[in-house]
């Protein structure tokens, strides 16, 4: 397959992206106030970031050295500092001149007053940034202008995070406009995107502002952009590339200025491979990925979210929230979560109905043993349910039957739990 080359020079950003079968699959971001620039990474090799011009990832920002470091592609991905003025710090260590790091897809790496991070459009299976991680990328870029990716299962909240790059934005006093793509008809997106004038069609009473139009100064978020038609596709990246929308029915294009957030749970990099998806629209939207994570991988946000959406049930209803039980708490902790966020929220909300008073108990819950997180293949995650079951026994004086309530499962699911565990069954108290 041939390969073809495509430079990008937007405002403050230089991106070179190569397109067919020998697509780079890793590059490098660099965020800023005020811009960010990026650059694709070799298949073996080095690139030098700094203040320079003539670096291969030029950085408009005094805190900068002319040559702060270099990244080192071979068998693993390092960086390594030039002898910087301010330094380099890859998480909480800060390296000396001339000392290297490795570093993976997702790090953050800190040059004085600005910071990058290594993005690959490979695949990557379940492997997951470390929240802190995600969580410091996520401040960071809203401060930006660069497009954004949300990648993860359903209901994991990437909506609340599209809203959430939104409100920390230099944008956020204008309009957050939400499309969920899989909702309309190929008919109907058109005009939900691009508007329409009197009489562009049957039933076209009045003319009508689309969303890009609506966004303008402000954030525009697909929700389900996986979904778009491949004929829509190819309009929107006429847009995003003009920075002009065509209402249907007009010849008169008008400017949009607007900063695009998309989300899908479906694999983004698969459809680009097989053509559902094109891949000029894909890396004009994937200036920066975001996976999040399952709610299965979150366990200590639990307790927060939980409130949060019971106060905000509570005050639906004109009532106190209830306090949460510890054995309610460890139940959710225990549960598997398919469904996520928003099956979290439901649960908030039906055990606010059915608590009566001031507490909410296991039972109000009605999560089953179905639900129950099965143990993990990875170590963290395996001794953390071990301890919590440890802890409830500890709880209990030893007695299984009253365990089993404080973890919010059924006794026989306990004793399964000892034996995978390889925990003994201790005797009653």
């Amino acid at each position: 397959m041939a390969t073809a080359s495509v430079t990008t020079d937007d405002q403050k950003t230089r991106t070179r992206v190569e397109l067919g079968a020998d697509a780079p699959e890793e590059r490098v971001i660099a965020f800023w106030e005020g811009g960010y620039a990026a650059a694709t990474l070799p298949t073996r090799g080095a690139l030098v970031v700094g203040r320079s011009r003539t670096a291969d990832l030029s950085i408009d920002h005094p805190s900068v050295s002319r040559e702060h470091a270099r990244i080192v592609v071979d068998a693993n991905i390092s960086i390594v500092d030039l002898g910087s003025h301010n330094g380099t710090r890859v998480g909480s260590v800060v390296l000396r001149a001339g000392e290297r790091a490795v570093v993976a897809p997702g790090d953050v790496i800190d040059l004085g007053g600005a910071f990058l991070s290594v993005q690959s459009t490979r695949p990557t299976g379940e492997g997951r940034p470390e929240r802190e991680t995600l969580d410091a990328l996520i401040e960071r870029v809203s401060r930006s202008d660069l497009s954004v990716i949300l990648l993860g299962e359903t209901g994991v909240g990437k909506d609340v995070t599209a809203e959430r790059i939104h409100r920390a934005s230099p944008r956020a006093g204008g309009p957050l406009v939400s499309l969920n793509c899989a909702a309309l008809s190929e008919s109907l997106l058109e005009s939900e995107l691009f508007g329409h004038e009197r009489g562009a069609f049957t039933g076209a009473h009045g003319a009508k502002v689309g969303l890009l139009e609506a966004g303008h100064r402000g954030t525009v978020f697909f929700d389900e952009v996986a979904e778009l038609p491949l004929s829509t596709q190819a309009k929107l990246l006429r847009a995003i590339e003009t920075r002009t929308i065509l209402r249907v029915g007009s010849v008169v294009p008008k400017p949009i200025d607007v900063r695009f957030v998309a989300a899908t749970n479906r694999p983004l990099e698969e459809l680009v491979a097989s053509g559902a998806f094109r891949r000029d629209l894909y890396f004009r939207l994937a200036g920066l990925t975001l996976r999040i994570p399952p709610l299965r991988a979150r366990l200590f946000e639990i307790p927060a979210l939980a409130r949060l959406f019971l106060t905000e049930a509570s005050a639906r209803h004109g009532r106190s929230a209830p306090n949460l039980s510890n054995a309610s708490l460890a139940a959710l902790r225990a549960h598997a979560w398919p469904g996520n966020v928003r099956e979290l929220k439901n649960v908030m909300e039906r055990a606010l109905v059915l608590c009566s008073d001031a507490v909410i108990e296991p039972q109000h819950l009605l999560l089953t043993d179905a639900g129950l997180r099965a143990p993990s293949t990875g170590s963290g995650d395996f001794d953390d349910e071990r301890a919590r079951v440890l802890g409830a026994l500890e709880q209990a004086g030893g007695n299984q039957t009253r365990a089993a309530k404080l973890l919010g499962i059924s006794r026989r699911t306990l004793v399964n739990r000892l034996d995978q565990y390889n925990l003994p069954r201790p005797r009653k108290l």
